[in-house]
């Protein structure tokens, strides 16, 4: 399929203009671009919007569970050739309007992204993070500070024990707790033997300390490489003006790099497989019960959007809410205590996940867990879904795709970020950004009864790329691990003579010196007084009172989106309301209205909005902080063409919500 406009965009010199595609849901025009010299991608997302997002990305994939993508992420980050002082990411937060300053490292790529409404802000932080990304100092003292190091317990006396530190080190131990993370990364062990999935990605704690400094140099060099990044943009500065900044601060300084950094795809499992594995459990107590059994299928190609949308229709078709018929059958049932967290899709690799499964369980029941979720979806295949559900899953997708704010980052980058993988896969990062005629293509697909019934069979029953995960817990994990880690550790203290002992306490002397360090914050640029705007926008309104209510509209850019709240007075409440109001607004939009049950009311929840919550809010006034004045308001999202239903929901669920206090 061809996107591509005739019209050419407009681009630096240095840069090829490619093509451009108009995507009207969105209100954004794609211009891509290539560096003629290195190779390097630009995605420009021209918008009128002033909030401008900037993100390069590099394609990182590794190839063991050092962690050396996540440690080079944290140490680009500290000093580069123009800005060489320690910290200057965290530097510019107090010298920045941003809305929005990060870094991430996600399995297969590494961004470094940023937002600002102020221009001279922008033009600012991009020269930063330029410097950051393509001429890092990777200082060895900044690599032992945030990868990992030996030193000693008391550091100055070489008779104490020898400890590891680093913080990617001990925040990988402390990610690695969580029975979320090692229930997903063991998963993903078995689900991809071959590819970099395997690995985890933020790093192991037992292989952080096999990862040396030469390596984490040399991933560097042929990782962080023009001809290895994605640049993204978005808002109303033009590209062509971007790119200049990108040739001069950067990419001319660079040939272009003959390799490929890729993922490349799984291979297909024969047959199912059944794993075991533990987490460490170090509570008091039995562990009965404890026990967390997952089933998760590799599905298509995330790049591919029909795949995609295809995945996540079935995914929520099975396990959007409580009349899902998976998610029902993982409630209901006395196997286990609740779905597992990692229900659902994920889609952020080459190839997408599907999972489902249960907490709170014993080993011995994974057998029936297998019989139950494969009965369920027998009978999807068999029987169908109604066409009203269908429905209401569309709808949730075309909502989620025009909703501009959500997770308190910038629309700019969440549409980046929706893109990025296609990009990072070298396929097409703008077909992945316009949803429309594919929804459209799924509405008509719908129709046909059969269409979710062979779904289901396609990518699940008849899909061998399947691993049931037992994950049990273990009482003495935690002590083994220890041993091993302090075995290592004599073992390493051991080999050492004086000349090391002394390398180790200058090292730790030399952390503390670098921490106690006073950089000179000057020769990082910042905005003056002078570049703030003196007045803010004027918010505009309308007030009305129909029928004795008082309502006030804001008219605002929202894609297409309906936002209402409905606020009430709370009278004075007993102390033992009082105790139950927070049960009170959690419950609210959780149960049945009037005649109908909990699952009608869900299902006419996700027909009408995106969602819908109810919060308290409780304030003193202005001048007498014991004058307390308390709101129940009830909030949710729609579709233009939902504004009414919208508006019955939100009455219904306060009127007819079925609690009693």
């Amino acid at each position: 399929m061809s996107i591509g406009s005739t019209v050419q965009p407009e681009a630096h010199p240095a840069f090829l203009p490619v093509r451009q595609h108009t995507i009207d849901s969105l209100n954004i025009t794609v211009e891509q671009y290539e560096h003629r010299k290195t190779g390097a991608m630009h995605y420009h997302l021209a918008s009128d919007n002033s909030e401008n997002v900037f993100l390069v990305a590099l394609r990182t994939v590794p190839q063991d569970s050092t962690g050396v993508a996540h440690i080079l992420e944290h140490t680009a980050l500290c000093g580069s050739e123009r800005y060489p002082v320690r910290d200057p990411f965290f530097m510019m937060l107090r010298r920045s309007l941003n809305t929005f300053m990060n870094a991430f490292t996600s399995s297969d790529w590494t961004a470094y992204p940023f937002a600002s409404q102020n221009r001279k802000d922008f033009d600012n932080l991009l020269d930063v993070y330029l410097d950051a990304v393509f001429f890092s100092r990777l200082d060895p003292l900044d690599f032992a500070q945030e990868g990992h190091r030996v030193e000693f317990a008391d550091p100055g006396n070489p008779e104490s024990e020898l400890v590891f530190k680093g913080v990617v080190f001990n925040e990988m131990k402390g990610a690695m707790s969580s029975v979320t993370s090692v229930l997903w990364n063991t998963l993903c062990e078995h689900l991809f033997p071959t590819t970099t999935y395997h690995y985890n990605s933020g790093g192991d704690p037992q292989h952080i300390p096999d990862l040396g400094y030469k390596d984490l140099k040399a991933f560097y060099q042929s990782h962080y490489h023009p001809s290895n990044a994605i640049f993204m943009t978005f808002g109303d500065i033009p590209a062509a003006q971007q790119q200049a900044v990108f040739e001069d601060r950067a990419l001319s300084r660079f040939d272009k790099l003959d390799q490929r950094i890729q993922v490349k795809a799984e291979q297909h499992l024969p047959a199912p497989l059944k794993v075991n594995g533990s987490y460490a459990y170090d509570e008091a107590g039995p562990t009965a019960r404890k026990t967390h059994i997952v089933m998760g299928w590799m599905l298509g190609e995330s790049t591919d959007l029909e795949q995609l949308l295809e995945a996540q229709l079935l995914a929520s078709v099975l396990l959007d809410n409580s009349a899902s018929p998976l998610q029902q059958a993982l409630e209901t049932t006395e196997l286990g205590q609740a779905p597992s967290p990692l229900c659902g899709l994920e889609d952020s690799m080459r190839e997408m996940v599907f999972c489902c499964g249960i907490e709170g369980s014993e080993a011995e029941h994974a057998d029936a867990l297998e019989a139950l979720v494969l009965g369920v979806l027998e009978r999807v295949a068999a029987d169908g879904v109604d066409h009203e559900r269908m429905e209401a899953v569309l709808h949730q997708l075309e909502l989620h795709q025009r909703e501009i704010s959500g997770d308190g980052s910038p629309y700019g980058l969440q549409l980046i970020l929706q893109a990025l993988g296609c990009a990072t896969h070298y396929s097409d990062p703008i077909a992945v950004l316009d949803l429309d005629p594919v929804i459209a293509k799924l509405r008509e697909r719908i129709e046909d009864p059969q269409y979710i019934r062979h779904l289901a069979r396609r990518l699940l029953l008849d899909n061998s790329h399947r691993v049931t995960l037992v994950l049990a817990p273990d009482t003495g994990l935690s002590a083994r691990r220890d041993a091993a880690e302090a075995a290592r550790l004599a073992s390493i203290r051991q080999n050492m003579d004086a000349s090391a002992c002394a390398e180790v306490i200058k090292l730790a002397q030399d952390l503390e010196a670098r921490q106690r360090q006073v950089d000179d914050a000057s020769i990082l640029p910042r905005v003056e007084l002078c570049d703030v705007p003196e007045s803010l926008p004027d918010l505009t309104y309308s007030q009305s009172n129909p029928a004795g209510i008082p309502v006030t509209c804001y008219g605002q850019g929202t894609n297409g989106l309906v936002y209402q709240q409905v606020i009430a007075p709370i009278p004075t409440l007993a102390p033992q309301q009082l105790q139950v109001l927070p049960l009170y607004t959690k419950i609210l939009t959780e149960l049945g209205l009037g005649s109908a049950d909990y699952l009608e009311a869900q299902h006419r929840q996700s027909a009408t909005v995106g969602a819908i919550n109810a919060f308290s809010s409780m304030r003193g006034a202005i001048d007498n902080e014991q004058s307390v004045t308390a709101y129940l308001a009830l909030s949710s999202k729609a579709l233009l063409r939902n504004t009414l239903e919208q508006s019955r929901l939100m009455r219904d669920t306060l009127e007819l919500s079925l609690i009693h206090i």
